[in-house]
């Protein structure tokens, strides 16, 4: 089985005036997000958050879904909540699967816009699939990864493009696609 491991990245981001921020956590990124991550086999999902502030009101969302009523009355999305990891940096999240896997993982994010490293879900997903290797999947929230701290990742995906010309998926609903062109089950002919 692939050792692929996902990051929700909050800082650095770009905000709709370019500017670099931390984003706000939201409890549907922390939920959805979890659920979709333990559905398709995903080790760790990391939320990535320098702020105490937020990192407190994730902790309280889950432990509500680890120990509290939610885990309780919902043992599926008890297990969900199960493979979430709070880190401060996209730093410590490497050094986490590390010490997992005892090997530097592969890092790739995404982005609606193309790199020179731009990779295909296609060779992407024949990657995770053959390599002896972990892979780190980022997403982005607001309006992107600051483009510094991209540079520095092994691949970028190609972007998601729907059949029309509006383009701005919220990243739940990316992240579900992306998982699902990389780790679903082959349900299309060659």
């Amino acid at each position: 089985m692939p050792a692929a491991y996902i990051g929700l990245v909050h800082y650095p981001i770009y905000n709709k005036h370019n500017e670099i921020v931390t984003t706000a956590l939201t409890n549907f990124d922390i939920h959805d997000i979890a659920r979709t991550a333990r559905t398709y086999n995903i080790k760790q999902y990391f939320i990535i958050h320098p702020l105490e502030n937020q990192a407190k009101l994730a902790n309280d969302v889950i432990n509500y879904w680890q120990d509290g009523y939610g885990g309780q009355h919902h043992p599926d999305r008890k297990e969900a909540f199960s493979i979430l990891n709070l880190v401060k940096d996209i730093e410590t999240a490497v050094k986490e699967i590390e010490k997992i896997e005892g090997k530097t993982p592969f890092i790739v994010t995404t982005d609606a816009r193309i790199y020179p490293n731009t990779i295909s879900y296609s060779d992407l997903r024949k990657k995770i699939a053959t390599e002896d290797c972990p892979y780190l999947i980022l997403f982005g929230t607001g309006w992107g990864i600051e483009n510094q701290v991209m540079r520095n990742f092994d691949y970028i995906l190609e972007p998601i493009y729907g059949p029309g010309d509006y383009n701005h998926l919220p990243v739940r609903a990316a992240v579900a696609i992306i998982l699902d062109r990389l780790l679903s089950e082959k349900w299309w002919s060659e």
